[in-house]
């Protein structure tokens, strides 16, 4: 299975990108009940991303795994 989420979590954490994005946002674009896809389910139980309170608002971050990860794209 790793192999088809793969090219997925990347995309996630290029959409993330350096900055972050609102947890909403991420939410609303990744969460999915599909339990053959799981992209943000994934993203988070291999430690690739976390959630930062940063001005009042709810942020997804990359983590440093996260970046590691996405710079040894196959």
């Amino acid at each position: 299975m790793s192999e088809s989420v793969d090219p997925l979590l990347r995309d996630l954490l290029a959409w993330i990108g350096s900055d972050g994005k609102p947890y909403a946002e991420v939410m609303d674009a990744w969460r999915t009940s599909c339990p053959r896809l799981p992209v943000w389910e994934d993203a988070n139980e291999r430690g690739f991303v976390t959630r930062a309170r940063i001005d009042g608002m709810n942020m997804i971050l990359i983590t440093p795994d996260g970046r590691s990860f996405l710079a040894h794209e196959s």
